[in-house]
């Protein structure tokens, strides 16, 4: 995948160039600040987006805004926004924004170097892709108004698994189960939480919007 890469610690910003470098993707572009970051991907015009939530001029959640102005203007775009900490609000507002081809992992998670592929790989691929402690988090902090207190034991864990990314053939290993069992839990798990068929939503990011709150 053709790359541009958003971090203002140059020293991060190294790695996560020189990681992807030696994964075989191509980092085409490098921003130590949100304008120059939205700025070079128009220009770009990338797969993926890697960027960290915290970035200058503000300091504060300018990373996530231009990763949210990116997708305004180039939909196809993928994108991966990196936290140093767990912010549901964040989680949430990038979901409510992009329903595909988007992730959101803590920072740490880049130690983890072939999972963090896997997962930027995922979301390239087109997948939703969510850090396992913003899933612990959200799971423990679920309010029983939304509905998540109807699903069953099961039905919470094949909700986890979806949160992360993971696609029903590798819900199906994890569980042990057949894949038509995690197609049916999924199913059982809209129907809770009261998400119809609609072609004009996707469930299943819906599905963990409503377990983000």
């Amino acid at each position: 995948m053709r790359v541009v890469v958003g971090e203002d610690e140059a020293l991060l910003r190294g790695g996560l160039v020189l990681l992807l470098e030696q994964a075989g993707h191509e980092v085409v572009g490098e921003a130590a600040d949100a304008d120059t970051l939205v700025s070079l991907v128009d220009d770009l015009r990338p797969d993926l987006l890697v960027t960290d939530i915290r970035m200058p001029p503000r300091g504060t959640d300018d990373g996530l805004l231009a990763a949210l102005a990116v997708r305004d203007r180039q939909p196809d775009v993928a994108v991966v926004v990196l936290s140093q900490h767990v912010q549901r609000s964040y989680a949430r507002e990038l979901l409510a924004r992009c329903s595909s081809s988007v992730g959101y992992l803590l920072k740490q998670r880049v130690s983890d170097v072939t999972q963090f592929l896997a997962d930027l790989q995922a979301v390239g691929d087109g997948a939703t892709v969510l850090d396992p402690e913003v899933v612990e988090l959200a799971m423990s902090r679920a309010q029983g108004d939304l509905g998540l207190e109807r699903l069953t034991e099961r039905q919470r864990e094949v909700l986890h698994l979806m949160a992360q990314g993971r696609s029903n053939a590798w819900i199906a290993r994890a569980l042990f189960v057949s894949e038509k069992a995690v197609v049916v839990h999924a199913s059982n798990i809209y129907a809770a939480l009261d998400l119809p068929p609609s072609s004009d939503d996707h469930r299943r990011v819906l599905a963990v919007l409503r377990l983000l709150g």
